[in-house]
């Protein structure tokens, strides 16, 4: 195929809040045009050392950087010319989870591939993408005759006013597959160049978690049974299972937007001692919050915007004192796995499947214009990081690629269910094969729960509580102690005695023609072909709404 985005490109262009405009070429990388400047600056970066590394020489990277000390500026864009000649698929990202709609297709120019976009012609792989941790929110647009890669360096819905600062926008890299490398193992490979530094838990992580039977109703004494019976499960596993409280405990429980303040209930009286309970009956305590919307008094400074609840502006210094405060209070507390959630939505006014080319839907400014959303983004996730000391830290709802080498855990697809089997299979197998090279290059990847409730057929939740325990990720089940059956009983049990160990990551053999894959390598060379859709294939009713808590 040839593709080429690790060298200068043919062009760059400029978005002011008085619109687009091309930047001149003067040379050696750099573009300018009324005191702005981009430069593309190309840097060899030497791989030795590097685990897993399979290219078969080192391939320059392209740095990025912008100043314009006299404008606001919201995009930058820069395009590459390349004629795709011979049919290609093309595989993208997302903005933050999946949403049962990753995978392979053909060429859609309009078609906005974030963070990175990977092309197989049938017999070749190349994929390109920004490194972990940009300043821009970035995503790809490739078409029959070249590929851009669009840099939003807004400030929520404003340009970013940078002064004299030089912005060092992104690094882009690619890679090629060679040796008859698969399109897996080069995506696989792509990952491990955006990310230089991904952060993993030390040891396998599974347990429970509240929500998908329990939805939002329980107490002190209903999380102390849900602990017993995780415990019992795992029988005398070394390494404990984590018990999580999801939404439920805070004080803005049942509230519309279920915000803080994050202090307990008349359900949850006392959660230091809570904790402690759950650990006497053998499990890690784990918990869940939302950091940006609250139902209490805060100065009207700190505040992005109100709706049924105060939406936090991080970009305000207070702001995230604020947060450190109540996240630190959370871990002395004693729990050992912290779950953050909505923050993308909080931040950015929508859901990842609906940004398109736009991340930013809400009207609004952030208080420091000086600073792009991704960094703003970036900052909060440092934050509550440093705040939760050494308790793991799960993102759900939060931007992979800028959570990549900070979170050791990322919620990487939508919410699966404990009412229909259909929104599992579609949000829960999809992430979890098409967000597995991401596993152990980022983060480790948790596509989400088990929920085993009457309503979901077993004959196909056991499948998926099978290729979750052996995959490699972590697994987590909701299930309510007193109504599993003793062949789920028997199930789990065997699930986490295989979850509670090292295993080798899963591969999906199907993934380039198959949204739901059902042929996975598991155990490093046992092949499995799951029936995702049971003996008789009815048609089954997805019974519950998506974005129920809007």
């Amino acid at each position: 195929m040839n593709i080429k985005v690790n060298e200068w490109p043919a062009a760059v262009f400029v978005e002011t809040e008085r619109g687009w405009q091309s930047l001149q070429n003067n040379g050696n990388g750099i573009w300018a045009a009324e005191q702005m400047e981009a430069r593309t600056s190309i840097q060899t970066i030497s791989r030795e050392g590097r685990s897993g590394g399979r290219l078969a020489s080192n391939q320059p990277q392209v740095k990025i950087t912008l100043s314009a000390p006299n404008q606001a500026v919201l995009n930058v864009r820069l395009r590459w010319n390349h004629a795709f000649n011979q049919p290609v698929q093309i595989l993208g990202d997302h903005w933050e989870r999946g949403y049962g709609d990753l995978g392979w297709q053909g060429l859609q120019p309009d078609r906005a591939l974030p963070w990175y976009a990977v092309v197989h012609d049938g017999h070749e792989t190349t994929g390109f993408g920004v490194k972990t941790g940009p300043a821009a929110m970035c995503y790809w647009l490739v078409d029959a005759e070249g590929i851009s890669l669009n840099a939003d360096v807004c400030s929520g819905n404003v340009g970013v006013e940078l002064g004299d600062r030089v912005l060092d926008v992104a690094v882009v890299v690619q890679v090629n597959s060679t040796g008859g490398q698969s399109a897996y193992e080069t995506t696989r490979e792509l990952c491990r160049e955006m990310c230089d530094a991904p952060v993993m838990p030390s040891f396998p992580v599974y347990g429970g978690n509240n929500w998908y039977y329990a939805y939002g109703k329980s107490s002190h004494e209903q999380i102390l049974e849900d602990s017993r019976f995780i415990s019992q499960l795992a029988g005398n596993q070394p390494n404990r299972p984590f018990m999580v409280i999801d939404d439920c405990w805070q004080l803005g429980a049942g509230v519309t937007g279920n915000g803080g303040p994050w202090i307990g209930n008349r359900a949850f009286p006392d959660m230091r001692k809570l904790a402690g309970q759950m650990k006497e009956e053998g499990v890690r305590p784990g918990i869940w919050c939302r950091p940006l919307l609250t139902h209490e008094y805060v100065p009207a400074s700190w505040i992005l915007h109100t709706k049924q609840g105060h939406f936090l502006d991080p970009s305000h210094p207070e702001v995230l004192a604020y947060v450190k405060e109540f996240i630190g209070r959370i871990h002395d507390w004693g729990y050992e796995l912290i779950k953050h959630d909505f923050s993308t939505y909080d931040l950015f006014g929508q859901w990842g499947m609906s940004m398109r080319s736009r991340p930013q839907a809400l009207p609004y400014a952030f208080s420091d214009r000086s600073r792009t959303s991704a960094e703003i983004v970036l900052d909060l996730y440092r934050t509550i990081a440093e705040a939760a000391g050494d308790s793991l830290v799960i993102g759900c709802n939060t931007i992979g690629h800028l959570a990549a080498g900070i979170f050791a855990i990322q919620r990487t697809g939508d919410d699966t269910s404990g009412r229909s089997w259909e929104r599992t299979r579609r949000m829960g197998i999809n992430t979890l094969a098409f967000r597995m090279p991401q596993h152990g290059t980022f983060f480790s990847h948790d596509a989400d729960c088990v929920g085993i409730t009457s309503e979901v057929p077993w004959e196909l939740n056991s499948r998926w509580l099978d290729i979750l325990a052996n995959s490699g990720t972590p697994l987590f089940v909701s299930v309510a102690p007193g109504e599993a059956t003793p062949e789920q009983i028997e199930a789990l049990t065997t699930a986490f005695a295989v979850a509670s160990r090292p295993n080798p990551t899963a591969e999906p053999l199907d993934w380039l023609y198959n949204a739901c894959p059902a042929h996975w390598r598991i155990g490093g060379d046992r092949e499995v072909r799951y029936d995702w859709n049971g003996r008789s294939a009815l048609p089954l009713t997805d019974n519950e709404t998506d974005n129920w808590w809007v």
